[in-house]
């Protein structure tokens, strides 16, 4: 679970440094990045949530 936690954080820090940028600045490669960034986020969020689930049945 700690590395997967580990995973997530530096995308979730890379997506909102994109998106921000493409929001703010109107860069569009920063938005392909993040549209990018927010599918490998998506597949490591539905494992989390797989995990964090096993785990609280487990307690």
């Amino acid at each position: 679970m700690n590395l997967m936690l580990e995973q997530i954080e530096p995308k979730m820090k890379a997506f909102i440094k994109d998106a921000t940028a493409q929001y703010e600045r109107g860069n569009k490669a920063a938005g392909r990045r993040a549209r990018r960034t927010s599918l490998e986020l998506e597949t490591l969020l539905k494992q989390f949530r797989k995990r964090s689930m096993a785990f609280s049945k487990r307690l």
